[in-house]
């Protein structure tokens, strides 16, 4: 066989083997890339995304859109070539499987995680914005979850209603823990309780539930440095003056907390707050309204304008990296609060867009 022909064969056989191992050796990576957006003031797969009754509401023009990253599952094995294409790929972000999912967790706990972060920020959410509006939210303690195996499996139940411990009324869920520990290991302890449906049924009134209540006793175990548990973790639970329903499935994290505040302030508000322009954004947000930092900004923005927005309301720490890549005819709005974010729309709808607090320049 002349020289240049084995050469040529090994070179192709070389090639052969590197395209084989690029396909089947997977690599610890996953991939981020932009996600689905939804106007949280329209429809999604048939019903509106909020669901509000026993209030006014009223007509709402624009978008206020959350924005979402898709990424790549905890069984996905990627490839080499897949990596590779992915770090080419301007949109499209690839970082180590760790990263997305700690290795001590597993796929059904990462769902978990998600959907449990995804209720809390809906929750949030709702009170940020009646609070934005001086409409009044109460609170009540309740049993958030139950340990199995320990004295109150069985005898409470979450989402009942804890009244008192002891006879000595409970004002908030910090005090559960300490009037439990009061008591040595072993030693009875009395809880005065609503079950959870009648409070469920009193908060469907926008009530708090009143009367039905029930003495629980339970024998303490032995917990952490041996104070006395009962197993269970106590919450809070707010009761709205009217319904709220957010429905928006298959989204999970916290990140859509800032967008579902202010289309819920639209909808129960006579002001249209974007006059009609296409506004999206991202941002957690807590139940006083500060809107927190997320994860994937850049991939947002880019979802974000390739549906149409014209403005992207961007957690203030969430800027630097947002500006470094922001798409063209996307303005980046700076918000630290949701009062930050109403003042940048109410800029937008009277076309005021000259004084809006921007990333780049770090107007504020």
């Amino acid at each position: 066989m002349p020289r240049r022909t084995a050469t040529l064969l090994a070179s192709t056989l070389m090639l052969i083997a590197l395209l084989c191992a690029g396909v089947l050796i997977p690599v610890p990576y996953g991939e981020m890339s932009p996600g689905p957006t939804v106007n949280t003031l329209g429809d999604h797969d048939g019903e509106p995304v909020l669901q509000i009754s026993g209030h006014e509401t009223y007509p709402t023009t624009g978008h206020l859109n959350m924005t979402t990253v898709r990424v790549t599952g905890p069984q996905y094995k990627m490839n080499l070539f897949e990596a590779v294409y992915g770090w080419l790929t301007r949109d499209n972000a690839v970082v180590p499987q760790r990263t997305l999912y700690p290795q001590d967790q597993t796929p059904e706990q990462a769902d978990q995680e998600n959907a449990e972060e995804f209720s809390q920020s809906q929750e949030s959410a709702k009170v940020a914005a009646l609070k934005a509006l001086d409409i009044p939210v109460q609170t009540q303690t309740v049993v958030a979850s139950v340990v199995k195996g320990k004295p109150a499996d069985g005898k409470l139940h979450a989402g009942d209603v804890i009244k008192a411990v002891d006879g000595t009324p409970v004002k908030n869920h910090g005090e559960v823990a300490e009037l439990v520990t009061k008591h040595k290991a072993g030693e009875k302890v009395r809880f005065t309780i609503i079950p959870a449906k009648d409070a469920a049924a009193a908060e469907k009134k926008g009530k708090r539930p009143e009367g039905g209540e029930k003495e629980i006793s339970l024998s303490t175990a032995s917990g952490p440095k041996g104070r006395a548990i009962v197993g269970i973790q106590a919450g809070i639970d707010h009761i709205f003056p009217f319904s709220i329903d957010i429905k928006l499935a298959d989204v999970g994290g916290p990140s859509a907390g800032l967008m579902f505040a202010l289309g819920i302030v639209d909808k129960i508000t006579p002001e249209d707050l974007t006059g009609g322009k296409f506004v999206a954004g991202t941002g957690t947000i807590d139940e006083n309204g500060k809107v927190g930092p997320i994860g994937g900004i850049s991939m947002k923005t880019v979802a974000a304008r390739a549906k149409g927005a014209e403005f992207f309301l961007t957690p203030e720490d969430n800027c630097t990296t947002a500006s470094k890549e922001t798409p063209d005819g996307l303005r980046l709005v700076k918000v630290r609060t949701i009062d930050d974010a109403m003042k940048a729309l109410e800029k937008i709808r009277k076309g005021d867009t000259a004084h809006l607090p921007s990333c780049a320049t770090g107007r504020s």
